[in-house]
């Protein structure tokens, strides 16, 4: 069998039968082998024998959630290519051919479009204002600009792709992030693209209100961009900090003049917090992507392997080390003068820039160290 259109339920029976008839409409019109599946979520509307009776063959999925139904639905699949849409008649399966076609080309991921920069077309009252003007278009491009995803409609929910391709991404979402993980999967795996402009029509269901929720399911694909990107969520903000530690101790130690204010002990003091909130983050991108990496959430990244391959644990011990005695003589330093000074007062605005600079380094130092540790345990099972 070269197709089999999925198409997840859950008390459907409004609009079911249709998007099954057409469904089979195009799948005739695209001159294949093909069935349609239903993967039914625990409808109690009589979507199942609807399903049944307009012939398609139906899978009962017992863990609720789209990431789900759609996951089992696929598993059962017996064609070699899959085309998945919703069941609330938006998305018109008469243009299965034309999903048919790249991937008979040899495309991985066929994604439609149906937002007008792609070309695409949102009839009125298919989409809300917010959703068609601000949410999918700012998602649409976070994934390009975070993932490189060669598309213009993330959200898009009719597309079609190998079963084999999508089976070896090894998907995890139980929910509506399903969809936007297998984009980012495919995007960092370098998958063929191609991307298929439709026309999104209104929501056909009476019964009941659509399943998605405007704050809440923007709130959640934004983590999960997040958490699928240890680089914009640690790396980037860590460097930015980094630099701006930096920048304050190039000011403050030599007590440079901005804008007519003297930088001083407290800036020191300032840049110091930036910078190890720097370093930690930085460390953090790296456990998180060496984590995802191991545990089969993101796929490989040959950049990771060659700093691995370069970057040993003893590497991070000298530099940890130096760095911590390096810091420890600075402190040193003014300990010696609190000494000789018979433990009296002591000149702040000048022991405090030994002081600062040293404790910093200490710690910086000593994270280091403990970071070089954690780094390579995670890293044993990627050996």
């Amino acid at each position: 069998m070269e197709l089999s259109v999925v198409i997840p339920c859950l008390n459907e029976a409004d609009t079911l039968e249709t998007c099954i008839r057409k469904a089979l409409t195009g799948i005739a019109a695209a001159g294949v082998e093909g069935e349609v599946v239903v993967a039914d979520n625990g409808s109690t509307d009589g979507s199942r024998e609807i399903a049944a009776r307009c012939g398609a063959r139906v899978v009962p999925v017992a863990d609720r959630g789209y990431g789900n139904a759609l996951r089992a639905g696929i598993a059962s699949a017996k064609g070699r290519f899959v085309i998945m849409g919703d069941a609330d008649d938006s998305y018109d399966f008469l243009e299965i051919p034309r999903f048919v076609k790249p991937l008979r080309e040899g495309a991985d991921l066929v994604q439609g479009c149906r937002l007008p920069s792609g070309g695409g077309t949102v009839m009125p009252g298919a989409m809300p204002f917010l959703h068609r003007f601000w949410g999918n278009p700012m998602f649409s491009a976070l994934a390009r600009r975070m993932f490189r995803a060669p598309i213009h409609d993330v959200y898009c929910g009719l597309r079609g792709f190998r079963r084999e391709f999508v089976e070896s991404l090894d998907l995890r979402c139980a929910g509506m992030e399903y969809a936007t993980e297998m984009v980012i999967k495919a995007s960092l795996g370098r998958a063929r693209f191609a991307e298929v402009p439709v026309t999104l029509h209104p929501d056909g269901r009476k019964s009941h209100a659509p399943h998605l929720r405007t704050f809440r399911d923007g709130w959640r694909t934004l983590r999960f961009f997040l958490l699928c990107s240890p680089r914009w969520l640690f790396l980037v903000p860590g460097l930015a900090l980094l630099a701006l530690g930096a920048l304050g101790y190039a000011l403050a130690l030599p007590g440079v003049r901005v804008f007519g204010a003297r930088l001083d002990v407290h800036t020191l003091l300032v840049a110091s917090l930036s910078a190890l909130l720097g370093f930690n983050l930085i460390v953090s991108a790296l456990c998180a992507k060496v984590f995802a990496i191991t545990e089969g959430v993101l796929p490989e990244d040959p950049r990771l392997t060659r700093f691995f391959d370069r970057v040993r644990l003893e590497h991070g011990l000298i530099a940890g080390t130096g760095l911590f005695v390096v810091g420890v003589g600075l402190v040193g330093v003014v300990a010696a003068q609190w000494r000789a000074s018979g433990f009296g007062p002591l000149d702040y605005a000048a022991t405090m820039r030994w002081v600062i600079p040293g404790t910093f380094l200490a710690a910086l130092g000593f994270q280091t160290m403990l970071s070089s540790f954690l780094l390579s345990v995670l890293g044993l099972r990627r050996r």
